[in-house]
C-alpha cells in the first residue's frame, strides 16, 4: 500500500523533470508540489471569507458586530429586496490563487483543476442534509460548444457524489446567450437575465429542495435568476453554493488556510 504513493511520487518528479512546470503565481519549478499549475507556497495563501456575514446572501459585512448580537441579521439588499432563494453560501473570496485557479480552468480549459477546486468546496461544505436535488448553472448552448464544458456541472458532479445527491443537468436551461455580467451595471445585469432561464421538465423539480451551484458569485443576479425561474416551475426552497465570491479589497481577512487536511493531497 506505502509503496503507490512513493510510485506516484517518483513518477510525478520525472515528469516534471523533463517536462518542467512553472508555478502561475510566482514562477518557481513545480517539484513535489500537488496541485496543478502552483506551488504548495501559494497555494496555501487561500483566504477564507470573513466570519460576518449577511444570512441570506452571504454577503460579507463591514464589522463583524453586525452578527454579535443576531446571528442571523440581513444586509441591507436583502431586506429591501429579498433574493428568491432562500439561503446562499459563498465559500471563499475570488482573490489569487483561487483567481487565478479558475480562470485557468474557465478559459484555458485546465480541467485538472477541476478535483483541488472542488475538494475546497468539499473541505468547507455547510450543512446540506435537507437537500433533494443539486442543479448547476447552465451554460447557453453557444457558450457552451465554445469552452466544450461548464464548470459549474463538473463542481456539481463531484459534490453530488460526495453527498449522493442526484445532479439534474439537462432541466435548467439557459434560453439566451447574454454579455458577461461582470461588465454591466446593476440595472443592466437584471435586464440582460430577464427571462434568460427556462425549465424543460417541471414536474420533477414539483416540491424539490434544490441546491444551484456555480463557480463564483459576482452580484447574485445569475443565481437568483435561476432561483427565481426554479422557483416559478414549482421547486420548494432554492440553496446556492459557490465557490468564490467578489468582495471588496478591505473585506478579505489576513489570516491564510493552509489545506493540509484535503483529501486530495493524502495521495
Amino acid at each position: 500500500m506505502a509503496a503507490f504513493p512513493l510510485l506516484t511520487t517518483l513518477l510525478r518528479r520525472a515528469t516534471r523533470f523533463f517536462f518542467p512546470i512553472q508555478c502561475v503565481v510566482c514562477g518557481a519549478p513545480l517539484a513535489d508540489d500537488l496541485i496543478p499549475h502552483f506551488c504548495t507556497g501559494c497555494w496555501s495563501a487561500l483566504r477564507l471569507m470573513p466570519p460576518a456575514r449577511c444570512a441570506r446572501c452571504d454577503r460579507p459585512f463591514t464589522s463583524s458586530v453586525a452578527t454579535v448580537y443576531n446571528s442571523r441579521h440581513l444586509c441591507y439588499s436583502c431586506v429591501e429586496r429579498p433574493p428568491s432563494y432562500t439561503r446562499a453560501w459563498t465559500l471563499y473570496p475570488y482573490t489569487p490563487p483561487l483567481q487565478d485557479a479558475i480562470r485557468l480552468l474557465k478559459y484555458q480549459n485546465k480541467v485538472s483543476l477541476v478535483a483541488p477546486l472542488s475538494d475546497l468546496m468539499l473541505a468547507t461544505l455547510p450543512r446540506l442534509d435537507t437537500i433533494d436535488l443539486i442543479i448547476p448553472v447552465p451554460l447557453h448552448h453557444e457558450r457552451l460548444c465554445q469552452r466544450e464544458f461548464n464548470q459549474a456541472l463538473l463542481l456539481a458532479d463531484r459534490i453530488g457524489r460526495h453527498l449522493n445527491i442526484s445532479i439534474a443537468y439537462t432541466n435548467l436551461v439557459r434560453t439566451t446567450s447574454t454579455s458577461p455580467q461582470t461588465s454591466l451595471s446593476r440595472k443592466s445585469r437584471l435586464k440582460n437575465l430577464r427571462h434568460a432561464f427556462a425549465v424543460r421538465r417541471p414536474a420533477q423539480l414539483k416540491n424539490k429542495r434544490i441546491l444551484l451551484i456555480d463557480d463564483v458569485f459576482t452580484t447574485g443576479t445569475t443565481v437568483n435568476e435561476c432561483a427565481k425561474t426554479l422557483r416559478r416551475s414549482g421547486s420548494a426552497d432554492v440553496f446556492v453554493l459557490t465557490l468564490a465570491r467578489t468582495i471588496d479589497q478591505h473585506l478579505i481577512p489576513d489570516r491564510t488556510h493552509t489545506p493540509a487536511p484535503y483529501p486530495f493531497l493524502s495521495h
